[in-house]
């Protein structure tokens, strides 16, 4: 663990572990990150998102509640077991730290782009433009899109998710990348008509890869989500 990172894990509700982190309130002025783990599984919407977007009923019948971030961009499926998800706190002032909101990105894209090299998910690079919406469900599904600083692989498919909060004291960044890629589930909750739905199924499918996905196509065998997330923690700055 580098010595400049308090690193802890977190396990929670979505809602719960998007809400607060303790250990940051009691020490802003520290770099911190966590390895985050739901108790259930959530579809967790961005902070300007109506809670129209999912049909309520099928997420209950299916035992998905309904969770949101302060942060932009779409909706995230998040269960016990994918993505793995890891936040970082970066204090104002620190050597890291960007005033432009759109640069803020730079060192956790190549930090999460180190770390699935370890991991042997290769020819991934942090995407250095602007937003793309590279599917018609992008406003929607967060792998529907890429952000500047989110990991890509060669062909564009997004590999990382990245969001960011600011306050006074610093910015929270939030992290996930799927093991294994498959918006089924997901577009099954949205408030979709059934062939919005199958469209939206096969157009995000070849948006997004997961990570053990990529690892397995390289030859490199299956990716547990501890694997990556450690090497996140070895891949800090």
């Amino acid at each position: 663990m580098p010595a400049e990172w308090r690193v802890e894990k977190r396990r929670g509700s979505a809602a719960a572990l998007h809400h607060e982190w303790p250990g940051v309130r009691a020490h802003p002025e520290a770099r911190a990150l966590a390895v985050c783990r739901v108790t259930e599984s959530a579809v967790v919407l961005g902070s300007t998102q109506p809670g129209s977007v999912v049909d309520g009923a099928r997420a209950g019948a299916d035992g998905v509640v309904v969770a949101r971030r302060r942060s932009g961009g779409g909706a995230v499926l998040v269960t016990p077991d994918d993505p793995v998800w890891v936040d970082a706190w970066l204090p104002v002032g620190d050597p890291l730290w960007r005033n432009d909101v759109g640069r803020a990105f730079d060192w956790l894209g190549e930090t999460w782009t180190a770390a699935l090299g370890r991991s042997g998910a290769t020819g991934v690079s942090a995407h250095r433009g602007g937003y793309v919406t590279c599917t018609r469900w992008a406003t929607t599904v967060c792998f529907g899109g890429v952000g500047t600083g989110e990991v890509v692989t060669a062909d564009g498919r997004k590999v990382v998710g990245l969001a960011q909060r600011r306050n006074r004291h610093g910015a929270w960044f939030h992290g996930a990348c799927y093991l294994h890629w498959d918006p089924t589930r997901l577009v099954d909750l949205l408030a979709w008509s059934a062939p919005e739905r199958e469209s939206a199924t096969e157009g995000l499918a070849a948006a997004a890869v997961g990570v053990s996905d990529l690892s397995e196509q390289a030859g490199h065998g299956r990716v547990e989500g501890r694997e990556v997330a450690l090497s996140v923690i070895a891949a800090l700055p």
